[in-house]
Parts: C-alpha cells; structure tokens; sequence
C-alpha cells in the first residue's frame, strides 16, 4: 500500500544532513533537523543558515532544529545522516524514542570499523523494527542546498516503500531513482570514498589525466567486486550510487575525501590534511574496514589496500604508487 510522508526528521546537523533538510522543505514537508552541537540549531532558529557547516546558504524558514533527538520521535520519516562511524551510536541514541516500524534512510557512506558491517546492518541492530532504505548517489551539499540539478537512488528492500520515499522527497531539482538493491547502493557509497582519496593522491602527484582516468576505472572494478560479494547487483553500482558518485567524488576538490587525498599527494601529512576540516572525510575511517571486509570475503582491492597502506603509514606515497603500478598483466575483465 502506498503511503504518503507529510513530516521527516533529519538526525544530523552538518552539511549534508542541512542539505537534505532544505530538500525536505523544498519537497513540502515539515523538517525537524537534530543536531549534536547547540550552536548549528542555534544558527538555524535565529538565522535561517548553518553557519558552522554550511555558510553562506539561506535555508528554508519551514525548518526547524532541535538538539533533542526525541523530538523527532512523531515524524513520519527519518533520515539518518549521522557520520558513519558514528551512527551506531546516535541511533541508538535515539532508540529508546523511535516508533515501532519507523522507516529510516540511512545516508551516510562507510563500514563500520571494528564489525565491518554496513549501515542497514547497523540499523538492524539498533532500531530492529525500522523499515530500512538507503539515499546514495553523486551529491555535494552545498549544490544541493542551494537547489542546483540532482539525481540519487533511493533503495530499500522493499520497492514499493523506496517509490513512496522517492516520490516524498523528489522536487523539480532533487530527483531519486527508486531501486530494490540497499546493499548495491550502501557499498558503491562506501567503497568510492576510498577511491577518491586515491584520484586525489594522483592528482596532487602530477600524474596526468590518463593515470586519473585508470585509477577510476579499475576502482570501479574494485568497488563492483566488493558490492557483488556483498550480496549486491553489479547494474546498481553501474548506476548514480556506483558509478555515478565515483566519478564526481574522483573528479572535484569539491569532494573531502578527494581533498585529503590532493594533500597526501603533494607531500602533506595525514594530520595537516585533516587539519581544520570541520566535515568528516568518511574514506579515512572506512579504508581499514573496507580493505578488511574485502579480504574476509576474498575479493582483491589493490588500489583500496594502497590508500589504507598509506593512511596507516604503512606506505609512503611513492612506494605505493610503484606498488601498483608493479602488479602483474592481466586480462581487464
């Protein structure tokens, strides 16, 4: 049976949970955005704007903010956009308030160090009578707050609950495409943070376009490997949450993972990368468990296993990049 959401909570306050909240707006529905820190609820109530983590953008008056996570126990929908490593946690924050059969859309991009679980597996463990869906796919925050063209999928086991949250959240700019495939989608998320933090090392190396190009294509390969390991389909990851969000992850500054990645390419250090960032780059905290989970489930990831290498100190840039380029020939496919 179809269902209409006419109120979404959105559990967090930083740019691309904000992101998500002016969408909700936009879509017309009441927006309860929670935040962790009293000053980005404070901002949004007194200014219509996240100062903190997204400045510049004035966000819709609708919106509200709280910093309490059981005011968001009434809405229709929730929206999880806590930083990966930390959902676990603010979910079940949250438990003891949420609401029997609740549909949550997880979307944060990473694995979760320690289980290697994945996101919906997180949910399941945490809230285990929410209905589970996953947003994913080629977004910047800021872009997508200010309104700008985008598309994402928008899965869930259940095909019909992901075309009634698509249809909820869609607006003439904002456009979700529906698939019944979670962890096709939840793995093209994780899986190209890392990679981008590799596009970024080769291009803060001065590698050229043609290694750039390479790099993306055989992490791709990588990522669909992974995700057809999983239990996820390869035509998923072909689409916006695969290939999609690799490609514009890989190809922009505009990306925090790709960012990271330019400065450890030029020389910097790990720290001096992170350094003043106020939004989370998920691929550091995911390479370890991604390239873990890979080699629990015997799938090869060189270019993964180089980008953990090197964040670890393991491996400098140089002698990963050798590394790599030292394996053996092979048949592309």
């Amino acid at each position: 049976m179809s269902e209409t959401f006419q109120t979404v909570g959105v559990i967090g306050g930083g740019a691309w949970g904000t992101a998500l909240a002016q969408v909700c707006a936009r879509a017309g529905m009441g927006v309860t955005l929670w935040a962790r820190e009293a000053e980005v609820a404070e901002s949004i109530r007194q200014d219509q704007e996240n100062r903190l983590f997204l400045p510049g953008v004035a966000l819709d008056a609708s919106i509200a903010a709280t910093t309490e996570l059981a005011d968001l126990a009434t809405r229709d929908l929730i929206l999880a956009v806590a930083p990966a490593q930390h959902m676990r946690a603010t979910l079940a924050e949250f438990a003891p308030a949420a609401p029997s059969g609740l549909p949550v859309v997880l979307c944060a991009k990473g694995v979760e160090q320690g289980t290697l679980k994945l996101m919906n597996e997180v949910l399941a463990e945490t809230l285990p009578t929410a209905r589970a869906a996953v947003l994913s796919g080629p977004s910047f925050a800021a872009e997508v707050a200010r309104g700008l063209p985008t598309a994402v999928t928008l899965a869930a086991e259940d095909l019909e609950l992901a075309q009634d949250i698509a249809a909820a959240l869609a607006t003439p700019a904002f456009r979700p495409y529906a698939a019944a495939d979670m962890i096709g989608a939840e793995a093209g998320g994780a899986v190209k943070n890392v990679l981008a933090i590799a596009t970024g090392v080769v291009e803060g190396r001065g590698l050229g376009s043609s290694a750039h190009a390479a790099l993306i294509t055989r992490g791709f390969a990588e990522l669909t490997r992974l995700a057809v390991a999983l239990g996820g389909r390869a035509e998923t990851v072909a689409g916006l949450c695969g290939l999609g969000d690799l490609v514009l992850t890989c190809s922009s500054s505009q990306s925090r993972n790709n960012s990271v990645g330019l400065a450890l390419g030029r020389g910097e250090s790990l720290q001096t990368a992170l350094a003043g960032k106020l939004s989370v780059a998920e691929g550091v905290a995911s390479a370890p468990a991604v390239v873990a989970l890979a080699r629990s489930l015997d799938v090869e990831t060189p270019i993964c296993d180089a980008v953990d290498a090197i964040l670890a100190g393991r491996l400098d840039v140089d002698a990963a990049i050798t590394g790599l380029l030292a394996r053996p020939l092979k048949t592309e496919t």
